[in-house]
């Protein structure tokens, strides 16, 4: 416990001094002598231009004898009161290093550092244009020959990507690719985002009707521009839809829809990208310095090969390619997989009068929303924790203060008290048949999210259907024939089947290099996504950041970013940060690039 005669501010601001002054000194060993023995230090580019998480004092003692001369931190200095709960005091300061300004989070523990963040927030001399330092927008005074807003916006779409070469290229017009976009818009990065389809937010509108955003609204928000206060909580997909192309004109982003990427090459003599793509039916080559893939969480969706699919007499596609249940009523309907979008298919064929069943091949975590919300979120991420003075800029950064070597054991209590209030409703699934899990260690949703991107529902109904045998089931069995109306499980049973939905989820996004750039560059980059934690889709070696994320990969000058709203909301800046950086020829050693372990 902190001493009651200091308190908790009192021992972050003498910790943080003794640290500055470490540092000042360049004394590793004493910066070192701060933390316990079982720490963790996480830094987003302010130290290592990298994303980092280093674990234990010899890690944290590497990276500070690497980095302190050339990052040179200073002016530390304790941002409000600390807090204190449990023995653990928290505390948020702001920190300056030779190129940039920061803030961070630390933990202590009878003194000592715990965890500790720190983030980038601005680079020096480049600065958002904000606030006090807001562009007039008036040209105020007589001028020959002036243009308004209007024709100097129409002058830049007409030049950039043509007699001006943009910074960056983004592959990729969804969430991810829209909220990097506006990000290097405010920092006057040249930014164009090619998107195949015809307007901002149809990623969302063409995916089947019944899907609404499983996060909660206080999560997902975009950068810069909040929600209306009445949005709701959950979103539907073509409300999020047209969110995403207002904001792509409001944010004035250089949006190429209708576009389409085919083959992006480096060229090593200019150092810059050739990126052929076409638009409007003609082939335009684009020769950014930094190409940036946005398509999501995942690769292309995985199809199974099944004997006999190409002899199917019915309807049969893959979940990223369900229309939506209007054409399926009274008829036989099988969905393969019980994941996310297993469960929303299912319920809306049933709502539509389908005659359904899902095949169960393993285990699924089933996390009902209210206590997800209640439970998981709402600490972080509700209206309370808003009256609480946490908005989702602070909640993103105490969601980032935790390593995630030690993320599980925060989250397995959370699912303990799940599996007690939801007790009725899981006992009921497992009477069914369905085959429940909680991850391998107990920790839930946003470990299997994070270690695989898969093998949860976030129960908003189509489990009670499961339960009270509305949605059919056949678990722990697979489709091993496809015949011309039905499928043979591998268990011999045989089901009639007019629609057969493949809801199997989808491969690493390093498949996408594959094909645009090469078989070999998508190989050094490696998987996309999981951690390396060992368990089941997530093998290691331990990694102890996402693979490849908003971060310099194995190739330079190609980068990934994506991920859920919050994520892609969150991580956009620092991204941006680093993009930001080499365009202005600010030095950017990258500390421990990550290697690459795995293929696609």
């Amino acid at each position: 416990m902190t001493d009651p005669t200091t308190g908790p501010t009192r021992a972050a601001a003498t910790w943080l001094a003794d640290f500055a002054a470490a540092l000042a000194r360049g004394d590793a060993d004493a910066a070192v002598s701060l933390f316990e023995a079982d720490s963790y230090w996480r830094d987003l580019v302010a130290f290592t231009w990298n994303i980092r998480t280093q674990e234990g004092a010899d890690a944290i003692r590497a990276m500070l004898q690497a980095r302190l001369a050339d990052t040179q931190p200073a002016a530390f200095a304790l941002e409000g009161e600390a807090t204190e709960a449990d023995g653990v005091v928290d505390a948020w300061f702001t920190f300056e290093t030779r190129v940039a300004r920061g803030r961070g989070h630390l933990r202590l523990r009878g003194g000592k550092a715990w965890t500790l963040l720190t983030t980038m927030t601005e680079l020096k001399g480049f600065e958002e244009k904000t606030g006090e330092n807001r562009i007039k927008g008036a040209e105020h005074g007589v001028h020959k020959g002036r243009k308004n807003w209007l024709e100097k916006r129409r002058d830049e779409e007409a030049a950039l990507g043509y007699t001006e070469q943009p910074e960056v290229v983004i592959i990729g017009g969804g969430q991810g690719g829209i909220a990097l976009g506006a990000r290097l818009r405010r920092l006057g990065v040249p930014t164009i985002i090619v998107e195949r389809n015809a307007k901002a937010g149809d990623s969302w509108r063409k995916r089947y009707k019944s899907l609404c955003l499983h996060d909660p609204v206080w999560y997902d928000h975009l950068p810069y521009m909040p929600f209306p206060d009445d949005w709701p909580v959950f979103a539907p997909k073509d409300k999020i839809g047209d969110w995403l192309e207002m904001y792509t004109k409001i944010m004035e982003l250089n949006y190429w829809s209708s576009t389409h990427a085919r083959k992006a090459r480096f060229d090593e003599a200019t150092q810059r990208w050739e990126v052929t793509v076409e638009r409007e039916g003609k082939p335009v080559v684009l020769r950014p310095r930094q190409l940036v893939f946005a398509l999501g969480v995942s690769g292309y969706p995985n199809v199974p090969k099944i004997a006999g699919a190409e002899n199917f007499k019915g309807d049969q596609h893959h979940s990223s390619q369900h229309p939506g249940p209007e054409a399926y009523a009274g008829r036989k309907c099988v969905v393969l997989g019980s994941n996310n979008s297993a469960h929303d298919i299912c319920a809306a064929l049933w709502e539509h009068g389908a005659d359904v069943t899902m095949v169960q091949r393993s285990s699924t975590h089933i996390a009902p929303s209210q206590s997800l919300m209640e439970l998981a979120l709402g600490g972080l991420y509700s209206e309370q924790a808003v009256k609480n003075g946490i908005d989702h800029h602070k909640g993103d950064l105490i969601f980032a203060s935790v390593p995630y070597r030690i993320m599980h054991t925060f989250h397995i209590p959370v699912y303990e008290e799940m599996k007690k209030r939801d007790a009725d409703l899981y006992a009921r699934l497992e009477k069914a048949g369905f085959l429940l899990d909680f991850g391998v260690d107990g920790s839930g949703l946003f470990m299997k999210y994070l270690r695989r991107g898969s093998g949860y529902y976030i129960d908003v109904g189509a489990s009670e259907l499961v339960a009270n045998g509305s949605i059919h089931l056949k678990s722990g069995v697979n489709i091993e024939q496809v015949n011309e109306r039905s499928v043979t499980l591998t268990d011999g049973t045989e089901l009639p089947a007019d629609l057969l939905v493949y809801a199997t989820g989808y491969g690493s996004m390093n498949g996408w290099l594959a094909d645009l750039i090469s078989p070999e560059i998508a190989d050094k980059v490696g998987k996309c996504w999981g951690l390396g934690s060992g368990t089941p889709k997530d093998p290691g070696p331990w990694e102890g950041e996402l693979r490849n994320m908003w971060k310099p990969t194995q190739v330079e000058n190609l980068w990934f970013h994506g991920g859920n709203l919050h994520q892609s909301r969150h991580y956009s800046q620092f991204l941006a940060l680093q993009l930001k950086a080499r365009m202005e020829g600010i030095d950017t050693p990258v500390y421990e690039r990550a290697p690459s372990y795995h293929t696609r």
